[in-house]
């Protein structure tokens, strides 16, 4: 090693090393809320905690951790009630639904959430300049819903009818319109089917399947990561292909994958809750974005589909399941 390498190093060392003990040293318990549908003992949550210990914060040593996982949306009111009324230091939120909740009984408390469009949905000012005590990671939900339409148009060759999934709650309807736009101006008829909540979604797939569709796009929405199971179990059943929002869903059974890596957005937010507890507000901590998107087909789940994957699209791939 050259010897300005070697003192660049020992003086990055020397910058970092308070930092990751800084939240070990003051004796110091920090109180860390969650307000989130991933349920304690996902990977998500796990990878999540695995940054907070990295970073010098062990539950159960300097971290207590209060709130609720895998909280359903009817749930909301008293959960809210209860974490803010436990007055913690932080707290891990997210997506849109829970985060607006929060910001309704909170203005002082600090938000770290994940969502589809955080500036869109009116929690953020700017992503430079987030304005209040909310902060997180950002997802471009809408743009990359344009970008799943069009692969999945390549990876049914010749489709003519296609079903897009909307979450009500959080699609808005101009992007719907702008969907169907985009398909139209690629010769496909889009229909859209809305649900509320998890047992909608079983419903609006047998509809899609009754009218023509030929495979489905899950719009942005946390509703498919928590209804995954009964997802795929019904795409089988339906033998309809299909593409999600996160590439981890690929892996679990689904056929397409294309965004961002679930885990690795846990372990972004998760660091900007540390500096977070370290003492840096939420209007000085910009809004982050995605930086890395992953294509991953499961060539498994389509063949027991009896679909086949055009080579073009699985050489681009960046996982393949086999």
């Amino acid at each position: 090693m050259k010897r300005r390498e070697f003192i660049t190093l020992v003086a990055g060392t020397a910058t970092t090393l308070p930092l990751a003990a800084r939240a070990q040293d003051t004796g110091r318990v920090y109180r860390l809320g969650f307000l989130i549908p991933a349920a304690r003992g996902s990977a998500a949550v796990d990878a999540t905690f695995d940054e907070l210990r990295r970073s010098g914060f062990v539950e159960g040593q300097n971290l207590a951790v209060i709130g609720r996982f895998g909280l359903a949306a009817e749930q909301l009111a008293d959960a809210v009630s209860a974490v803010v009324t436990a007055a913690p230091d932080a707290i891990v939120a997210g997506p849109e639904l829970y985060t607006r909740a929060l910001q309704g009984a909170t203005r002082t408390v600090p938000l770290i959430s994940i969502s589809e469009d955080l500036v869109g949905e009116g929690l953020v000012a700017t992503l430079a300049k987030p304005g209040g005590n909310i902060t997180g990671i950002s997802l471009l939900s809408p743009e990359l819903d344009d970008k799943r339409q069009d692969i999945l148009i390549e990876a049914v060759p010749g489709i003519r009818r296609m079903a897009a999934l909307a979450d009500s709650s959080i699609t808005q309807k101009r992007h719907l319109q702008q969907q169907q736009e985009a398909a139209r101006s690629r010769g496909v008829e889009l229909s859209i089917f809305s649900c509320a909540k998890a047992d909608d979604i079983a419903p609006a797939l047998d509809e899609a399947k009754a009218r023509g569709a030929e495979a489905v796009n899950f719009l942005a929405s946390p509703m498919q990561l928590v209804s995954r199971g009964l997802i795929f179990e019904r795409m089988m059943a339906l033998r309809l292909p299909a593409i999600y929002q996160w590439p981890d869903m690929a892996e679990e059974g689904g056929v397409i994958g294309y965004g961002p890596n679930f885990l690795q957005v846990s372990r972004q937010r998760a660091q900007q809750v540390v500096k977070v507890l370290r003492g840096v507000k939420p209007i000085d901590l910009p809004v982050e974005q995605p930086s890395k998107f992953e294509l991953a087909i499961n060539l498994k789940t389509a063949k027991a589909l009896g679909h086949e994957i055009p080579a073009g699209l699985v050489l681009r791939a960046d996982r393949l399941i086999e």
